[in-house]
Parts: structure tokens; C-alpha cells; sequence
């Protein structure tokens, strides 16, 4: 594909949507405030980059038409939905806990302060908690064919509207990491670790629930 070809005249729609899109909070603004604060700016990067490389996966999917099984098999999606639920309960149920041992964060460039995850931790929660999200696999279904051409390399195309969304979205949310971790020393406080846990964890409870229980798009 040349260049030309994958900016043509719906580019511009797709990426007025996409960035609109990128900056409506969500899930995964959420993991990377939360991961920023526990372990500083470079938990805060990974997590981001981690949750951006999901849009890859899904953009596949899409293009090679699993999403479409997907959505046509009601165990299939009913499955999945029920994982990806799992693990968002579990992303909070993990953040409460902490929240009630009211432990400080550790927070990157306080004195005294390190990392207390493995760099492996950030990029495993924000890989799967992509991953594992049928509503990006819905939406990637359902959006990305708007601006394929019935002439274009579907593969290719979705790769191409996948790195768009990878880049504005990292743009974003490394943005988001950089404000926070400008705050150190105020985010290190235990009271405030104690409310973000309490919040965050909360959050993603609720949306792993709300996940779990919604009905199958038809």
C-alpha cells in the first residue's frame, strides 16, 4: 500500500473519532493513573504502551474476521466477556486490598522511595486488560470497516488505523503520567494512596461487574 492510499479522504474522519475517542476516560486511563502513582513515571509509560499494543491484537482480529465468530457465538463472547470482567474484579479487589493495609505508594523520584513491582507487572495489566476487553473487540468490528476501502488490503489497513490509535493514544495518556508524576511528593501521602486505592479499586469493580452483566450486542 502506498502512502497515499492510507491517507485518503476518510482519514481525517477516522482520526477526528479515534482521538476523541483516546481522550474520553475510561478503563484504561484509570490503570495508568493508578500505575503511575504506585510505582512513578516509568510504571506509568509501560502501562500505557502495554494497553496501546492490545489495539494491535484486536485489529487483527478484526481483519482476519474472529470477531466475527465472536459475535455470532453467544458461548464465545459470553466467555470472554466473563474473563475480561474477571480480570478488571481482580484489578480492584487487588487495589482495595491495598487501600486497607493504607500503605504509602511508592511513587519514582521521592527520596528514599523505588519501585515496588516488577517492570513485567505494568506490562501484563495493561496488555491484558486490552486483550482481554470484548468491548474493544466490538468496537474495532464495527469501526475500522467505515474507512476500509473494499478494494484495500484489510490486514494492512487495520495495522495502519491500529498505529494511528496507537500513537494519539500514547500522546494522551503519557501525558496523564507526566502531570501525575510531577506531583510526587503529594502522591506519596498514605492518606491519599489509601483514597486513590480505595476509588480506582472501587471503579474497577464496578466495571468489571457492569462488564459481566451486559447483554450480548446484537
Amino acid at each position: 500500500m502506498t502512502l497515499m492510499s492510507l491517507m485518503d479522504t476518510q482519514f481525517l474522519a477516522f482520526l477526528i473519532a479515534i482521538t476523541l475517542l483516546s481522550v474520553t476516560p475510561g478503563v484504561d486511563t484509570l490503570l495508568v493513573i493508578r500505575n503511575t502513582v504506585r510505582g512513578g513515571i516509568r510504571d506509568g509509560v509501560v502501562t500505557s504502551v502495554a494497553i496501546c499494543c492490545g489495539l494491535f491484537v484486536h485489529a487483527t482480529i478484526s481483519a482476519l474476521g474472529i470477531s466475527l465468530i465472536l459475535l455470532q457465538s453467544a458461548w464465545a463472547f459470553h466467555l470472554l466477556k466473563l474473563v475480561g470482567a474477571g480480570y478488571l474484579v481482580w484489578l480492584g479487589v487487588a487495589s482495595l486490598m491495598a487501600a486497607r493495609r493504607g500503605q504509602p505508594l511508592p511513587v519514582q523520584g521521592v527520596a528514599g522511595m523505588t519501585n515496588a513491582v516488577s517492570l513485567w507487572q505494568p506490562v501484563k495489566e495493561g496488555l491484558l486488560s486490552n486483550v482481554l476487553n470484548p468491548k474493544t473487540i466490538v468496537f474495532y468490528m464495527a469501526f475500522l470497516p467505515q474507512f476500509i476501502s473494499p478494494g484495500d488490503p484489510a490486514l494492512s489497513k487495520s495495522l495502519w488505523l491500529a498505529s494511528v490509535h496507537f500513537v494519539i493514544a500514547n500522546i494522551w495518556q503519557i501525558g496523564v503520567v507526566l502531570m501525575i508524576g510531577s506531583a510526587g511528593k503529594w502522591l506519596s501521602s498514605p492518606r491519599f494512596a489509601q483514597v486513590l486505592n480505595a476509588v480506582t479499586g472501587s471503579v474497577l469493580v464496578l466495571f468489571g461487574i457492569r462488564l459481566a452483566l451486559e447483554q450480548r450486542p446484537v
